[in-house]
C-alpha cells in the first residue's frame, strides 16, 4: 500500500513529480513569483538583521555594537512588554516585566542611550512594535533630528501590524477602528516626512507562532494586508505611493519545500491583490519581506539540535527570496539568547550567504516539478481561505467574529495531537530522546532594572517643562476625535520629554481599551 504523506498544511505530496509547470515568468517582473529583483542575491545579499533587545537601553546598545562588529547589516529592536502595551516602567502593571522580553523604553532619553554611538542616517533599523509603534517611530524621528540626520535618508521599519495582535498575539491597546486610524496616519505622515521608512511590516510570523500552518499564515497575512490597503484608500491616499512602503514579515519552518513555495506564492498573490485595488507602479505591486526562523520550532530538549533547524529554515528563507533575515539562537526555548548563541545564529546566515552557493542563481528551485506544483497548491488553498474572509466582510470583520482565531486554534490543536500520537516526529522530543538533558547556561535579566528605570523617570519628570507636556497631551486627546494627523503632535510631545506611557494613556482616556 502506497504511503500517504502530507505537508503540515495538509497538502498531499506525490511520490514523484514529472509534469513541468510552464515557466514564462521572469524574476523582477510582474507577478514577481521568482523574486522582486532581476538579479536577487547575485548583486547584493539579503540584509542580515539580528533581533535583539533586553534590560536597559545601555545593555541593549552594548549588544548592538557587538552584533555590528560581527557583521550584522541592520538592527532589529525587541521591546519589553510594558513598552509594547503602553506602560512606563514605573507603572503598577509593569512589575516583573521591565526589560524581560526586550528593552525598556520610556522616553527620548532612553532612545538616546539605546542608539549611543550609532548614526541613524547610516543604519537601517527595524522595530518590532505595534500598538505603541507610532510613539516609538516618533522617538526615532526625534532622535534622528537631534543627531542632525536628514529625515529623507532615514530607513527602517516599524511592525505596526495591529490586526495580527487581535488575531494571534495580544499586545493591542485600543479597539480596531481607532487603531487602524493610527496606522493610516503613519502611512500619510511618513510618505511626506520620512519617505524611505517602511510604515508597516504585515506579519505572518506571529500568526504562525500561534499555531497556524503555512497556508493559513499566508492567507491571514495577505488578508490583513488587503485590509490596510483598503483603509488607506478610504482615507484618500494614493496606492502607488503608500503601497511602496508596505513590507511583510514571515516565519520560516522546517518543511524546506513548503516554505519556499509559500514565499513564491506570496509574491504572486500580493501582486494580484494590489493590482486589483488599482496599483500600476511595479514597486507598489511588489511583496518585500523580512523572515525570522521559527521560534515555535525550537526545543528545550537537546537545544543544540536547534542549530540544524535554524540552518534549514535559513535555506528556506533565502531560496524563497527574502529581503532580510533574523536567525534565532539555539537556546531561545530556554531564555533570551546568550552572546554565543547570537553569534552562531549570525554565522549560520553568513555560511549560507558565502559558502552554500544558494545566492549564485536568482531562483534556485525554479523549474523543480515538485516546487512549482507545491507553489500552485499553496496559492490555491490560500485563495480559498481569503475568499471566505472576504465573504465575511474582510479581515477586520473576520477577526471580530473570531473566525481567524478559531482556525489558528484548530490548527495548533491538530499539530499538537500529531506530536503526541507520534504521527509527527520532533527529534529529541518524541523520538531519539535522551536522559542527558543538561541545559546550557542561560541568559538572565536582573529585576533591579525596574528600580533603575523608575528613578530615571522621576528625575526626568522633575527636570522637564511639565506645563508644555500637559498642553501637548491635551492636544493629543483632542486630536483623537478629529481627522488631524496624530504624528506631528506625538513627535513634538516626545521632543518635550513626554513619556511613552503618558501618550498611550492620553489616547486610552479617549478611545478606551479593547477586551
Amino acid at each position: 500500500m502506497e504511503k500517504h504523506i502530507q505537508t503540515d498544511s495538509g497538502i498531499n505530496i506525490a511520490p514523484v513529480y514529472t509534469q513541468e509547470v510552464p515557466m514564462h515568468e521572469l524574476p523582477g517582473e510582474f507577478p514577481f513569483t521568482r523574486g522582486i529583483h532581476a538579479t536577487m542575491y547575485r548583486d547584493k545579499l539579503w540584509t542580515m538583521r539580528q533581533y535583539a533587545g533586553f534590560s536597559t537601553a545601555e545593555a541593549s546598545n552594548e549588544r548592538y555594537h557587538y552584533l555590528l562588529s560581527q557583521g550584522v547589516m541592520g538592527l532589529s529592536v525587541a521591546f519589553d512588554l510594558p513598552t509594547q502595551i503602553g506602560y512606563d516602567s514605573d507603572h503598577a502593571m509593569s512589575e516583573g516585566e521591565v526589560g524581560k522580553v526586550g528593552v525598556a523604553i520610556d522616553s527620548l532619553e532612553d532612545m538616546e542611550r539605546l542608539f549611543k554611538g550609532i548614526e541613524l542616517e547610516k543604519i537601517s533599523t527595524s522595530m518590532t512594535i505595534n500598538a505603541t509603534g507610532f510613539i516609538l517611530l516618533a522617538l526615532y524621528i526625534a532622535l534622528a533630528k537631534k543627531q542632525g540626520a536628514d529625515l529623507k535618508k532615514i530607513s527602517g521599519t516599524i511592525q505596526n501590524d495591529i490586526l495580527k495582535e487581535y488575531a494571534a498575539r495580544g499586545t493591542f491597546i485600543y479597539p480596531p477602528k481607532p487603531s487602524m486610524r493610527i496606522i493610516t496616519d503613519i502611512f500619510d505622515y511618513c510618505s511626506r516626512e520620512v519617505p524611505k521608512w517602511n510604515t508597516i511590516s504585515i506579519s505572518g510570523y506571529h500568526i504562525r507562532e500561534a499555531g497556524a500552518n503555512a497556508v493559513q499564515e499566508l492567507a491571514f497575512t495577505l488578508s490583513n494586508g488587503k485590509a490596510y490597503l483598503k483603509a488607506a484608500l478610504d482615507k484618500g491616499l494614493d496606492i502607488n505611493v503608500f503601497a511602496k512602503r508596505l513590507s511583510f514579515f514571515f516565519n520560516a519552518h522546517n518543511h524546506l519545500f513548503e516554505e519556499v513555495a509559500k514565499f513564491r506564492a506570496a509574491r504572486r498573490m500580493w501582486a494580484q491583490i494590489t493590482t486589483e485595488l488599482g496599483a500600476t507602479d511595479p514597486k507598489a505591486q511588489m511583496l518585500r519581506f523580512h523572515t525570522q526562523t521559527g521560534g515555535s520550532t525550537l526545543t528545550a530538549q537537546q537545544p543544540l539540535n536547534n542549530i540544524v533547524r535554524v540552518a534549514i529554515q535559513t535555506m528556506a528563507a533565502t531560496m524563497g527570496g527574502t529581503q532580510s533575515l533574523h536567525t534565532n539562537g539555539y537556546d531561545e526555548a530556554l531564555s533570551l539568547p546568550t552572546e554565543e548563541a547570537a553569534r552562531i545564529a549570525l554565522r549560520t546566515q553568513q555560511i549560507v550567504g558565502y559558502e552554500s552557493g544558494i545566492p549564485d542563481t536568482v531562483d534556485p528551485l525554479a523549474g523543480s516539478f515538485y516546487v512549482e506544483a507545491l507553489t500552485n497548491e499553496v496559492e490555491s488553498k490560500a485563495w480559498e481561505l481569503i475568499q471566505k474572509i472576504d465573504a465575511m466582510g474582510g479581515a477586520v470583520s473576520a477577526i471580530e467574529q473570531g473566525f481567524v482565531q478559531d482556525e489558528i486554534a484548530k490548527s495548533a490543536y491538530r499539530y499538537q495531537k500529531e506530536i503526541e500520537s507520534n504521527e509527527k516526529i520532533i527529534v529529541g522530543v518524541n523520538k531519539f530522546t535522551s536522559t542527558d538533558n543538561n541545559p546550557p547556561e542561560v541568559f538572565r535579566i536582573d529585576d533591579s532594572i525596574r528600580r533603575v528605570q523608575s528613578e530615571r523617570l522621576a528625575d526626568l519628570r522633575s527636570r522637564r517643562n511639565n506645563e508644555a507636556v500637559n498642553v501637548l497631551l491635551a492636544r493629543i486627546r483632542a486630536a483623537a476625535h478629529t481627522t488631524e494627523n496624530l504624528m506631528p503632535i506625538v513627535v513634538e510631545a516626545v521632543e518635550n520629554l513626554a513619556t511613552l506611557g503618558e501618550i498611550a494613556d492620553a489616547l486610552r482616556a479617549e478611545w478606551g481599551e479593547y477586551h
